[in-house]
């Protein structure tokens, strides 16, 4: 299933349903690989910003600089919905984060079915955020599964998979655009084999399972009194979003880039033990100690700590809590 040759046949009709960046980048696959995108389905524009303006989502400017018509309902139900995706006459829907979940009469409306580009080796890390949790949990490889939709969350049968290894500095940002390209790489030599009959569709393990949740603020503030090595994976899998935190005197600041640092801190968790523009901020956790090389201060842009020292934004014997 890993090492499929790409095929020949003739295009087919697909609808691309999809809302960020990632999804962004296998939607320009499609285009740039020369598929017939005959509609894109997205989510409705939602304020942003300071001034809490109306944005739309990323795949809506490629689509419309392309001449794709684009579908923005709250949801994706309903006798108008349904007639409007209809009129797109889609053989097959692509579905890469979205962001809503596809009622089983949504699912089965193309010719060929609908099939997701999920950022994981399913059937670890169904769920929303399996980057995030490829990180955090340590895992030493991840990649991509092209799938066939049904309705229960991130469980249809196989087509294709592609992996890679998670770089021991990796976060998910970093993470996700490279996922984002192995998963129109793939989604694209998968589409050979659906149009072509050719596909060979594996069922998933259900006893091997593992789920990725959504990740939000309060989940990812750092616990200290954990072992230094567990709060770096922490910060890496929350960067850039939804950003480990923690407070200091009172004020919320962002961690980022962090170090596992061979110090020994003879200090409760969380207390500041090093504050030097030239050495580093070194942290005192449950085991060990961690350096932080990147900060984002409440109300401040992001910054190397060097400069957050400087300015006098932390000292030592403080204590993050």
């Amino acid at each position: 299933m890993e090492k499929a040759a790409a095929g020949g046949g003739d295009a087919v009709r697909i609808v691309f349903w999809g809302t960020p960046d990632f999804a962004l980048t296998v939607l320009g696959a499609l285009l740039e690989g020369g598929r017939d995108v005959v509609g894109v389905i997205t989510q409705p524009d939602r304020p942003a910003g300071r001034g809490r303006k109306l944005q739309p989502p990323p795949v809506k400017s490629v689509a419309a600089e392309a001449g794709v018509p684009v579908l923005q309902p709250e949801k994706p139900h309903g006798e108008e919905f349904m007639r409007e995706f209809a009129g797109l006459e889609p053989d097959v829907s692509v579905v890469a984060a979205y962001g809503q979940i596809l009622k089983a009469e949504v699912l089965e409306l193309p010719r060929l079915g609908s099939f997701n580009v999920h950022a994981s080796l399913l059937p670890e890390l169904r769920g929303a955020a399996p980057v995030n949790w490829a990180i955090i949990r340590g895992h030493t490889e991840t990649g991509v599964t092209i799938m066939r939709m049904v309705e229960q969350l991130d469980a249809g049968p196989m087509v294709l998979k592609a992996r890679t290894g998670i770089a021991a500095n990796e976060t998910a940002g970093s993470l996700m655009e490279r996922l984002a390209e192995l998963g129109a790489a793939t989604l694209l030599e998968a589409l050979e084999l659906i149009e072509t009959g050719r596909a060979v569709e594996e069922e998933q393990n259900e006893d091997e399972a593992t789920y990725a949740p959504k990740l939000r603020s309060e989940d990812v503030r750092v616990d200290w009194g954990r072992p230094a090595e567990e709060i770096e994976r922490w910060i890496r899998g929350a960067d850039p979003v939804p950003a480990a935190w923690s407070e200091l005197e009172g004020k919320r600041v962002r961690l980022f880039a962090p170090r596992v640092h061979d110090l020994d801190a003879d200090a409760e968790p969380g207390v500041v033990v090093v504050a030097d523009p030239n050495t580093g901020l070194h942290v005192a956790t449950g085991s060990g100690t961690l350096c932080i090389d990147e900060v984002q201060p409440a109300g401040k842009r992001r910054m190397g700590t060097a400069d957050w020292i400087r300015g006098r934004g932390v000292t030592g014997g403080q204590r993050f809590v």
